[in-house]
């Protein structure tokens, strides 16, 4: 396994994407690769794909934990 950059990284999340410390960390090294557009071959989400996952993962209200 290859040793990660991670000064360049944390500049790249920190400054160019512009997280807080704590987003950055909670990442995963695909969701950052994601948002830094490093895998040229991944396809846009289309609207379908959107409401296929809104139907899967529908928002909580965090205060009751019911369905909004």
């Amino acid at each position: 396994m290859a040793a990660l950059d991670w000064p360049a990284l944390m500049r790249a999340g920190l400054v160019g994407l512009r997280l807080t410390p704590e987003a950055f960390w909670r990442l995963t090294p695909a969701e950052l690769r994601l948002m830094l557009n490093l895998d040229p071959d991944a396809a846009p989400m289309d609207r379908d794909r959107l409401s296929r996952l809104m139907a899967a993962f529908p928002d909580r209200d965090h205060n009751t934990n019911k369905m909004e």
